[in-house]
């Protein structure tokens, strides 16, 4: 059962880094939220009016509390175990649909600063889709080229860009179909996962009507483009990329069972990223109209998705926190860091990581130049602290990677507020 908790003034009702999974339902009186500005370093404060919930993304996450909770007066808070909040949300649509654009709201502007820090420029939605088009013909990815321009021909017949678009897209199609002709023959066999919750869901007969499937490295959407429609991934993998400057950047790979696309549906705007298909891939395609109609008739779908937002919110805040630190030396070290996260080992107490990645991945990451990445890796190199290979590098000692990013300077932004 849901329990009120008495606080009094000044009383921490937890810490910033506290393992917590309780989620709070401010009744009465005054809670502030403090965290640290990963950008600035600067302290951040919120407070939380009545009615309104708070702990709820590090307790749906499992991540360890992103700020400090103080009671500023004598104040009742409804704790709530991660169970009960779900059948409270699940049983109020209106809650569902607010959290779901709040949530996608906050991902959206920490979007924004990313782009911002590494200096990307906004294009207007038709110059956007050009430049991706372009970014996949410059690397050679002529099937993937010829659907953006399709896209763009589609959405836009009346542009004074037309015929030029036109010619682009057959010169592309002209070299996507020698390509073809050469691979044609090798198979291809879908990825699938019949394991995942999301789709034993969505496994039922009604949904069928709503599957579409795509050729490898097919456009399912393109970044810049408007958001009609989001997609819940039956089979195959899905590549996330982005255009950054006129350059393609890879940034994830989502497996069956995942969500994309709906971040345009709640928030009425433009296409954030591209995706497109990694091999052959089956989806379920749900357009803008029936998408609150579905979500709010699906508690269960409405949870994956808000669990889905507190995930991304806290990876993309763990990168952005990578792109603020100046030293160099720092920022390679947190991206050491970051890759042990996600690749935890079984015995702890093992120094020594292993990563299959190579210099472009340290330097997406990083929001480097492969040119300075590599240099940046090679003082490691010369200290014996990193070992450089063709497709993997070992950190002899993860170890120092936390002493040189705690010393030199990494420090300063590491709220994930």
């Amino acid at each position: 059962m849901p329990k009120a908790m008495q606080y009094t003034k000044g009383s921490i009702i937890y810490f910033e880094g506290d393992h917590d999974e309780r989620i709070f339902i401010m009744q009465q009186g005054a809670v502030l939220l403090t965290s640290t500005d990963i950008e600035s370093g600067q302290p951040v404060a919120e407070q939380v009016k009545s009615g309104e919930f708070f702990g709820v993304k590090s307790a749906l996450g499992h991540f360890r509390r992103e700020e400090t909770a103080t009671a500023l007066v004598p104040t009742v808070a409804v704790a709530l175990t991660i169970q009960e909040f779900e059948i409270l949300f699940s049983n109020n649509k209106a809650l569902i649909m607010k959290m779901l654009r709040v949530f996608s709201n906050q991902l959206r502007q920490i979007h924004k600063k990313t782009e911002s820090i590494l200096n990307n420029i906004q294009e207007d939605q038709q110059t956007g889709l050009l430049a991706v088009a372009k970014s996949f013909y410059d690397e050679e990815q002529f099937r993937s080229a010829c659907d953006v321009y399709m896209k763009f021909m589609k959405r836009y017949p009346n542009s004074p860009q037309i015929a030029e678009v036109q010619k682009k897209y057959n010169d592309a199609k002209l070299r996507a179909d020698k390509l073809a002709a050469v691979s044609r023959g090798i198979p291809v066999d879908y990825d699938d996962d019949g394991g995942n919750a999301s789709l034993k869901l969505f496994s039922l007969p009604a949904f069928e009507r709503f599957a579409k499937t795509y050729e490898p490295g097919e456009v399912i959407i393109a970044e810049y483009e408007p958001g009609d429609c989001f997609y819940l991934i039956q089979s195959g993998r899905v590549q996330l990329v982005k255009c950054v400057n006129g350059n393609k950047k890879n940034l994830d790979v989502l497996k069956p069972g995942e969500f994309f696309g709906e971040m345009a549906i709640l928030d009425n705007s433009a296409r954030s990223a591209t995706c497109m298909a990694a091999g052959k891939v089956k989806c379920l395609e749900f357009n803008k109209e029936n998408f609150e109609l579905l979500i709010t008739g699906n508690p269960q779908m409405a949870l994956l998705l808000l669990k889905l937002f507190c995930k991304r919110i806290y990876d993309q805040k763990r990168r952005f926190r990578i792109l603020v630190i100046k030293d160099l030396q720092a920022r390679i070290a947190d991206v050491f860091l970051l890759l042990d996260e996600m690749n935890p080992v079984m015995n702890e107490a093992e120094k020594q990581r292993r990563f299959n990645v190579t210099i472009s991945d340290v330097a997406h990451w990083a929001g480097l130049s492969p040119e300075v990445t590599r240099d940046e890796i090679n003082k490691y190199v010369e200290r014996r602290k990193v070992e450089v290979y063709e497709n993997y590098m070992i950190v002899n000692n993860i170890n120092e990677m936390r002493r040189t990013y705690d010393t030199r300077g990494g420090a300063r932004g590491t709220g994930l507020n």
